[in-house]
């Protein structure tokens, strides 16, 4: 007999909110403790979903971000039938819930979205100020019923072994005896999201000065920005940005002491570590994704213009990150 417990996730594109999503995978396993647990994920997200122990298996989307797929996901969903009691279903997109329907699963759940009655029957309405926070909204979904508050949210925690660290260490042929500051200069979303590489240099030149070791992280996006501040430098730092891939990228951070980051996906990754980080926000808002670890340091000036949510600053200043100078991250730092 099927047991209403081997649950189908439809996990989000992004690597943040696939970070967050562990919440409600560790929520599941303290409520379901046998249950099984398979994501339908992009395919980059496979190593993530690798290194989150309450996953059986990442089962990657046919069908690349923004394509509709219709045939790709109706064979996927049939090859899947008779496997899950329930499906959960974290983006709000229609075409996000069709593989569920194809899929037969008898319990679809998900937030009421572009019109989804009949491919969900388990509909949830979002109340945004109810559950501010994206990391809420995920683990409600997997709750019976709604709660008087917010939902307690387990902290993600990424888990990389011993021989996978070394594995890294080898192949990219770091040293760790000095201390070691990983920064994350990119952000996806837009420039309103990222601090300067000026001040990213500064900072790395004066840890350097204190005998840190400084890396780059990045995507291939991520790049450019990164190449900028290693020329600042003098080519000083170990520059990672668009030269690993994902798997690479966690396993590279488990190794540094301390992460500073934009509101990004790597600020989520480097929380789901346990690092030390300090979190740079912008045009972005603390409240609805802040980085998922109680001692994290939060950097953002508050100003009367932000949070503005816009991938580029309307005012063409961007002060609310130019405006954060190198020795306030120092000190948060120290902090």
């Amino acid at each position: 007999m099927l047991s209403a417990e081997n649950f189908l996730i439809v996990g989000p594109s992004w690597v943040g909110d696939m970070v967050m999503a562990q919440s409600l995978f560790i929520t599941l396993k303290q409520h379901y403790p046998a249950c099984t647990i398979d994501v339908l994920a992009p395919g980059w997200s496979l190593p993530l979903l690798q290194r989150m122990p309450e996953v059986r298996r990442g089962i990657a989307m046919p069908v690349g971000h923004g394509r509709f797929g219709l045939a790709e996901r109706w064979r996927l969903g049939r090859a899947l039938r008779g496997q899950y009691g329930r499906a959960l279903v974290l983006p709000n997109s229609w075409k996000s819930a069709l593989l569920p329907f194809f899929a037969e699963i008898d319990r679809r759940t998900g937030f009421f979205g572009e019109w989804r009655y009949g491919l969900l029957n388990d509909v949830r309405r979002l109340d945004r100020q109810h559950l501010p926070q994206t990391v809420q909204r995920f683990v409600t979904l997997g709750l019976e019923k709604p709660q008087a508050g917010p939902p307690a949210c387990p902290q993600p925690k990424l888990v990389v072994s011993a021989e996978q660290k070394q594995a890294a260490a080898t192949k990219y042929a770091v040293d760790i005896g000095n201390p070691v500051v990983a920064l994350c200069p990119g952000a996806e979303y837009g420039p309103a999201k990222r601090w300067p590489v000026e001040h990213f240099a500064q900072l790395g030149r004066c840890l350097a000065a204190r005998g840190w070791q400084v890396w780059l992280f990045g995507s291939e996006k991520d790049a450019a920005i990164a190449g900028k501040i290693n020329a600042l430098s003098g080519q000083s730092f170990s520059n990672f940005a668009g030269k690993t891939s994902l798997a690479d990228a966690v396993d590279l951070m488990s190794l540094a002491d301390v992460v500073v980051s934009n509101d990004s996906g790597l600020m989520h990754v480097a929380a789901a570590l346990d690092k030390k980080l300090v979190a740079l926000y912008g045009s972005s808002d603390p409240g609805f994704t802040p980085p998922l670890h109680p001692a994290a340091q939060i950097v953002r000036l508050g100003l009367e213009c932000s949070p503005c949510f816009r991938r580029e600053c309307p005012l063409g200043h961007t002060h609310c990150l130019t405006e954060i100078s190198p020795d306030q991250v120092l000190q948060a730092m120290d902090a």
